[in-house]
């Protein structure tokens, strides 16, 4: 059998092959998988370079400039500045107040009310003062009327009786005068300031005597003093509380305007006497009907001098004067 040669293979045209390779290349990025995205940075790179992720570190200071661009922005609004503080909320809420409590002090409403408190306040310490002064003056006055009587004798019990009904009726009296005086109406009758001293009298000498130089059998300064010391202070405040009754009953409570800057009215005086009574004789119409009953119940002489009215009403001396023209102008 013949030997078979084989024959030269054609040249390749060139057409054939460029379709080839873009076959190939279409089968190799079929089989391929897809690439992900790039990650989306906001960081810029100049053109030609490549983009890099951005670092946490770069992340947390781009949100600090952020925010500080925001601050700047807001610390240019002064509304903040215009809101109150607690601090000064607080303290202008004070110095209101202060302000409608002194405007309130001037009211003669609340300046009366003022007095009354305090008028009750002193007569109940005094009372209470004069209570416990004639209580400590009961061992001495007992002492007084036992004379050295056995211990639970009939003397010797009643002899404890002897300073409490003195002082019960020298409560009595002096608690009358302080009603009266609290109500404008002092009550200085001379009777009735007689029995007031006479019962101060004996309670006074009732606890001075057993231990007087001459009497007691050694005497002792200390001794005599501590026994006197409850019938002194009654004294003292039987005296005291008529003249501190009769000046809360004189207060004038209108003399402080409520008006905005007025202060104290200021004493005024007129050349003309006649012209001073016409225009006060109304402000102290009650005292002039008190002078009148005075008079009408032989207490006052029928033209009483001012001194004289002023020591019958334990008024101010200018309110005297005022009445004493005033009874000479109605006579």
């Amino acid at each position: 059998m013949p030997a078979i040669i084989p024959l030269p293979a054609p040249d390749p045209d060139p057409e054939d092959v460029a379709r080839g390779l873009a076959d190939l290349e279409r089968h190799l990025a079929a089989q391929t998988p897809t690439a992900p995205p790039p990650a989306t940075t906001h960081n810029t790179a100049p053109a030609g370079l490549p983009v890099r992720a951005e670092s946490k570190r770069v992340r947390r200071l781009r949100a600090e400039v952020a925010e500080a661009h925001e601050v700047a922005d807001l610390q240019e609004d002064e509304t903040p500045l215009l809101v109150d503080s607690p601090k000064v909320r607080k303290r202008r809420k004070a110095a209101h107040q202060a302000a409608r409590l002194h405007e309130l002090a001037k009211n003669p409403q609340m300046r009366a009310w003022q007095a009354a408190r305090m008028r009750r306040t002193l007569l109940t310490a005094l009372m209470v003062a004069l209570t416990l002064a004639l209580a400590w003056s009961t061992a001495g006055v007992q002492h007084f009327a036992a004379e050295n009587a056995p211990a639970w004798s009939p003397s010797w019990v009643f002899a404890w009786l002897v300073e409490p009904f003195m002082s019960i009726a020298l409560l009595g009296i002096v608690g009358a005068r302080a009603y009266l005086g609290t109500r404008g109406q002092p009550l200085n009758d001379p009777k009735l300031v007689k029995i007031e001293w006479l019962f101060l009298g004996l309670t006074l000498g009732m606890n001075a005597w057993p231990y007087l130089p001459w009497v007691a059998e050694s005497f002792s300064l200390s001794r005599l003093v501590l026994h006197i010391l409850g019938p002194v202070v009654a004294v003292a405040i039987v005296t005291a509380l008529p003249i501190i009754l009769a000046a809360f009953a004189r207060l004038d409570h209108d003399r402080v305007g409520d008006r905005a800057g007025e202060g104290l009215t200021g004493l005024t005086y007129s050349g003309n006497g006649h012209d001073r009574v016409r225009r006060t004789a109304a402000d102290v119409a009650p005292l002039i009907e008190r002078t009148q009953k005075l008079i009408a119940a032989g207490t006052l002489p029928a033209a009483p001098s001012a001194y004289r009215i002023q020591r019958a009403l334990r008024c101010a001396m200018d309110d005297a004067r005022v009445v004493r023209d005033a009874l000479k102008e109605v006579a």
